[in-house]
């Protein structure tokens, strides 16, 4: 790889290459993010239907408690991201000086 040229996604043929270095992305990868972000509001949403909610919120959804249903569901997004980031992981090829 030359100089100028900028660090890309490792494939098979950068691993057998002795003179670039492949990383993993870790946290800074975007999908750890948001798996983040929607685990965090899923969280506050469960929370927030299972004790925060009252007879006339629940009035105003058609005596759904969309709190506790969207808190659950987002819970199960950001479990599918974060098992996403852990089974797949992103790796980068940096070419060794």
């Amino acid at each position: 790889m030359a100089d100028n040229e900028t660090p890309s996604l490792a494939d098979d043929s950068a691993s057998s290459d002795p003179h670039v270095k492949v990383v993993s992305a870790g946290a800074f990868d975007v999908r750890s993010i948001i798996g983040g972000l929607l685990g965090a509001y899923g969280l506050i949403l469960t929370v927030a239907g299972l004790w925060f909610t009252e007879a006339s919120d629940k009035a105003k959804a058609d005596g759904e408690n969309l709190n506790l249903l969207v808190g659950i569901g987002l819970l199960v997004f950001a479990a599918l991201f974060l098992a996403w980031v852990l089974l797949r992981p992103l790796k980068i090829a940096i070419p060794e000086d």
